[in-house]
């Protein structure tokens, strides 16, 4: 390992895993597998959720829509499939880690029932392991599914601290280094043990409607396309061993042997009515055979993935992930459902099915481009020649991202932004206001590589303003590059 690959790993995001088998979980890993290059995996681990358990015949509890024993789980399927595409992907990036690599982070957590933590399990001690191993770099553990393995990782730590005289020591350490995502609280662990005994632990609560089972009634007019039939066969489903995994409507298949009646997403050329006519309970809309049907999990590590937008540095910063607000209720969570971006015009708050109104902006405006990636890298999946497929540009600036100035002060800064394939790159900047904090809107002006930034004249000391600069190629599927500008008031 070279310098340079060690101060890149030192400054990628460090993440585990949790997950229960339902099918967006599927989608999502397939995708996170082909970040595995922008992310530093440390564990990937099968656990339970209020909606999938694996049952424990010894306590009399039947497996719920849990795969039968001796099936492959969604992780082992999905790094089966990027065993396959590998070879490829490495021509494009020297950093995925090998298929080996990344089996032995699988492991399996507390699956047995909702809310399970009676025993240590691989996937606990793994999560224990990586909170403890000195490592300064900050965790990001994530719950795709229950809180139950990561709570249990907890328990264990409590217990083993008390036992030998560290808790309060231990309880810092851990405290300082670890932040917990989660798309909704999906069972019992976080209020009844989590929350109770580690009261100061970062939560990032990022449920969106965006990339869920609804992303339909929040996605942008002409983003709608990206979850069609037919750019879901051209860009997903009809790329490789990696597309082929991915879970879309009618593809005939199901969660979990036997009837269940939440799972009709795998019956092709049926009705509500008729869906509803042979039992099952139709919670979502019905759409056309080869639509996209969800990803609901990818917004734990959107954030984390080193796109240039810097999302896992503050979860009120906003990125792939989303953005999220302080919970009004509890000093250390943040809340997706509260931070809003302000709508473009003829967009407006929606009314869910579930009673709600909605404004899910800070993570919808992003899904074109999210999209647009993913289908680049499913592309490098199956093109053994790197000059063969596209490539993100290249978008650095100077001095730097990170600055300073006076209320009313002109910041300039100089962009510089290449493409890899030599491919012409647009430019844009625009404020990203919510991020920010100055009252005022600051002035932003691109000529050429100049990129001039006027900080309002009431701005207070202390406040920022964010500023992204986007560098797009003319690629047939365009590839976005970022850079976040932050200046802080003086």
């Amino acid at each position: 390992m070279t310098a340079a690959d060690r101060q890149d790993g030192a400054r990628r995001p460090r993440v585990i895993v949790t997950t229960d088998p339902e099918l967006d979980d599927l989608n999502s890993m397939l995708r996170l597998v082909l970040y595995s290059n922008e992310i530093d995996l440390a564990g990937l681990i099968y656990s339970s959720s209020q909606f999938h358990w694996a049952g424990d015949p010894a306590a009399g509890v039947e497996p719920h829509r849990w795969p039968p024993a001796g099936a492959r789980g969604h992780i082992d399927q999905a790094v089966d499939a990027y065993e396959q595409a590998w070879d490829n992907l490495r021509v494009h990036d020297a950093r995925y880690p090998s298929p080996e690599h990344l089996r032995a982070l699988v492991k399996q957590g507390n699956i047995l029932t909702k809310g399970d933590t009676d025993q240590e399990t691989d996937g606990s001690r793994l999560i224990e392991d990586v909170l403890l191993d000195g490592d300064d770099r900050q965790v990001f553990v994530q719950a795709w599914g229950g809180t139950n393995t990561i709570a249990r990782a907890l328990l264990s730590i409590e217990e083993r601290a008390k036992r030998a005289g560290t808790w309060e020591d231990t309880y810092r350490t851990v405290v300082a280094r670890t932040v917990i995502t989660s798309f909704g609280k999906q069972d019992q662990t976080w209020d009844e043990y989590i929350r109770p005994h580690w009261p100061e632990l970062e939560l990032r609560e990022v449920a969106t409607l965006a990339w869920g089972y609804f992303a339909r009634l929040v996605v942008r007019d002409e983003d709608q396309v990206y979850l069609t039939p037919e750019w879901m066969a051209e860009h997903v489903s009809g790329v490789g061993p990696i597309g082929s995994a991915y879970r879309v409507w009618g593809d005939g298949l199901q969660m979990a042997a036997g009837f269940d009646d939440e799972d009709y997403f795998g019956i092709a050329g049926k009705t509500k009515d008729e869906l509803e006519a042979l039992g099952y309970r139709v919670w979502c809309p019905v759409f056309p055979p080869g639509a996209w049907i969800s990803e609901g999990d990818s917004s734990n590590f959107a954030m984390h993935i080193d796109n240039g937008l810097r999302n896992w540095e503050g979860p009120h910063f906003g990125g792939w992930g989303g953005r999220q607000a302080p919970s009004p209720s509890d000093p250390h969570e943040w809340v997706s459902g509260l931070a809003h971006d302000s709508l473009p015009e003829g967009m407006a708050p929606v009314e869910t099915p579930f009673g709600t109104t909605v404004n899910d902006y800070a993570a919808a405006r992003w899904l074109g481009a999210f999209q647009r990636d993913l289908a680049t890298r499913l592309r490098w999946s199956v093109t053994p020649r790197f000059e063969d497929a596209n490539h993100a540009p290249a978008l650095t600036v100077e001095p730097g991202v990170d600055l300073s100035g006076a209320a009313g002060e002109r910041v300039e800064v100089t962009l510089h932004a290449s493409d890899p394939d030599g491919d012409a790159v647009a430019l844009t900047a625009w404020e990203y206001r919510e991020a920010g904090s100055c009252e005022g809107s600051a002035t932003v002006e691109l000529s050429g590589a100049t990129l001039a930034i006027g900080i309002p004249a009431d701005a207070r000391a202390g406040d920022a303003i964010h500023v992204i600069v986007e560098a797009v190629d003319d690629a047939p599927v365009p590839s976005t590059s970022y850079a976040r500008v932050v200046i802080r008031v003086a």
